[in-house]
């Protein structure tokens, strides 16, 4: 998911990437060897957001089972998660831009922690870049809250967290690509046949979160089991 959703970062946080950069002083910006640590600071630090909220999410079934029981809590989380990646590769596919509605849910919060981001421009170290990720980490973004839903649905705090930082992996191509990699994304993203494939697969995905049971990958580590 983290993989597919690089065509959607590209716009996003490829523009808060710029911004960095940008807020660097001309000789780190002109020396790549110097600007790759404040880039990697950034995204270990937007990475860890993803992994505190994913721990956080992890928990969502525990106040599910409580009025619903396990059984029927983790059922309903699985549906509500399948439904959101459908929303997103729908999204992806150019089938279903409202989707983008979504990312109004996290805004009353992200105006709250955006200012502490700008206090630390201009970025003067990396550890103003990883604490500049952590905050730029929870801008609303309807893809990542896909990933959040998907991730509701493990039903652990480690997993949670390592779902997350499985999917802040995934996008690291297209925030962290220069050259010839940004360029292929953008050539990419620009193909509204390769987007509906994208969304395709997203939404197969979605499928398989919804019934376990069908997916190849279960059905093997269950035969493994009784093996």
């Amino acid at each position: 998911m983290g993989l597919f959703s690089s065509l959607h970062c590209i716009g996003m946080c490829g523009s808060i990437i710029g911004s960095l950069t940008f807020s660097l002083s001309p000789e780190i910006r002109q020396d790549k060897k110097r600007l790759f640590p404040f880039i990697l600071s950034y995204n270990a630090g937007r990475i860890s957001s993803y992994a505190i909220a994913g721990a956080t999410v992890g928990l969502i079934e525990v106040l599910f089972s409580l009025p619903l029981g396990q059984a029927h809590g983790h059922r309903l989380l699985q549906i509500i998660s399948a439904l959101i990646m459908t929303g997103a590769g729908l999204y992806i596919a150019g089938w279903f831009p409202r989707f983008a509605y979504v990312e109004k849910l996290g805004l009353h919060f992200w105006k709250r922690i955006e200012p502490f981001g700008r206090k630390l421009i201009p970025v003067k170290n990396c550890k103003h870049a990883y604490l500049f990720g952590m905050v730029w980490g929870w801008l609303p973004c309807g893809l990542v809250y896909a990933a959040l839903a998907l991730t509701a649905a493990t039903g652990s705090i480690l997993q949670g967290a390592l779902t997350m930082i499985a999917f802040g992996l995934g996008t690291l191509p297209a925030v962290m690509g220069v050259g010839v990699m940004i360029s292929v994304l953008t050539q990419l993203a620009a193909m509204r046949q390769f987007k509906r494939v994208v969304g395709i697969i997203m939404i197969t995905l979605a499928f398989f979160a919804a019934f376990p049971s069908l997916n190849p990958m279960a059905i093997t580590n269950l035969h493994s089991m009784h093996q």
